[in-house]
């Protein structure tokens, strides 16, 4: 290894040491974007919510649900027509910023519940299709710097809960009131809204809740605000719950190895420096430095030259005899092994035969059978003859 090249690494070296002191030293800022992810650590990720779910639904049973709800629900439908309903009794639980589920997976959780079992989504805003089928909608109103929520049952909570980071305005604007049950409100501007209904659908009930972020790692550690997310969750029936992190299992997760050097803003740009200072590297050692490789010759085909040299011998020897039933063998022996016709009898059966498979003309074909028994009754030819026998046979092979 020369000079210059270690002078080369050492810089690259001390570079990315200093870039990674610099970064891990600095002050992180805080993410507050909505994740929403089980895993995340972030404020509004939900891994303290996953952690703790169990304190929630005391008694309970949580299964996770990692493929679709359609997928999932669909698995466990028995269609014996003397069932004809779901194997499985119990929630389906979903947080999330915004109704991500596909249209397949609503209409399965639809059906899910008007089986007699339940739904909890708390979302700001729901699709277009739940909205249509259970006859809601919601609109987002303005607020200055904070909404309040209670409950609507006094008994179970008087309390007031404040929240300021990250929440909407979004709330339930209209609903079936004579089917439709109000569980909480939020406070805005001096005005109500209703943020937490339950409408019943078939046999079971969806619980609508439209202030996601109550269940973040933020509020869940704010003050007292866990007290809301567990009256809230309260209002889920007893039995087993179907909980569907939907951002880590279905959102589009990079499994690249880089993934994690380019989330980290130290280890991107040494990563970045690496790779310019390998480029300039390449660039100034351009040179070609590798020994001039010696040109090897190919392998000379001496089983051609041979055949070549042994049919000039026949020629100039006159043996045109010899040289045609070559000729007729090799003609015949082609024909068995590429085509599969018997050539023991040259009949009208052999001409059609070769006719049908090789698609030359009969007329052709007829010649070569012609030729082939003239030589074979003769044993005596001509040049002329041979040339004659060598074209038509090379016609019906397409020797080029």
């Amino acid at each position: 290894m020369s000079r210059t090249i270690k002078i080369y690494i050492i810089f690259l070296v001390v570079v990315m040491a200093l870039i990674i002191y610099v970064d891990a030293n600095r002050p992180r800022p805080i993410n507050w974007s909505p994740s929403f992810d089980i895993k995340s650590k972030i404020p509004f990720g939900l891994k303290i919510f996953q952690e703790e779910k169990d304190k929630y639904f005391k008694g309970d049973s949580v299964s996770e649900i990692r493929v679709t709800p359609y997928e999932f629900f669909d698995a466990h439908y028995d269609f014996d027509t003397l069932v004809n309903t779901y194997t499985i009794k119990g929630t389906f639980l979903a947080i999330d910023n915004y109704y991500e589920i596909d249209e397949p997976s609503t209409d399965e959780i639809l059906y899910f519940v008007s089986h007699g079992n339940d739904a909890f989504l708390s979302m700001s805003a729901f699709s277009k299709k739940l909205q249509d089928s259970l006859k809601f909608e919601t609109l987002n109103h303005y607020f200055k710097d904070r909404i309040v929520n209670t409950l609507a049952n006094k008994k179970l909570d008087d309390k007031e809960y404040q929240m300021k980071m990250g929440v909407s305005g979004y709330h339930f604007s209209s609903f079936d009131t004579l089917k439709t049950t109000v569980l909480g409100y939020q406070k805005t501007n001096d005005s109500t809204y209703v943020n937490f209904i339950k409408i019943p659908h078939g046999n079971g009930h969806f619980y609508l809740h439209t202030q996601p972020f109550a269940f973040t790692n933020y509020y869940l550690l704010k003050d007292r605000n866990h007290q809301y997310a567990e009256k809230i969750l309260s209002y889920v029936p007893k039995g087993t719950i179907f909980w569907y992190p939907n951002k880590t299992y279905n959102s589009a997760v990079s499994s690249s190895p880089m993934r994690f050097i380019l989330s980290h803003e130290g280890l991107k740009w040494a990563w970045y420096v690496f790779l310019i200072g390998m480029i300039i590297f390449m660039i100034f050692n351009a040179k070609r430095k590798q020994r001039i490789i010696p040109i090897i010759k190919p392998l000379e085909n001496t089983t051609v030259d041979f055949t070549k040299t042994i049919g000039n011998l026949y020629f100039q020897e006159g043996n045109h005899d010899t040289i045609m039933e070559k000729k007729i063998i090799y003609f015949l022996e082609k024909l068995r092994q590429d085509y599969l016709i018997d050539t023991q009898n040259l009949d009208e059966d052999f001409i059609k035969k070769v006719h049908q498979k090789t698609g030359k003309d009969s007329t052709l074909i007829e010649k070569a059978v012609l030729l082939i028994k003239r030589q074979r009754k003769t044993f005596k030819s001509t040049e002329a003859e041979l040339i004659e026998l060598n074209g038509v046979l090379e016609k019906i092979l397409d020797v080029k």
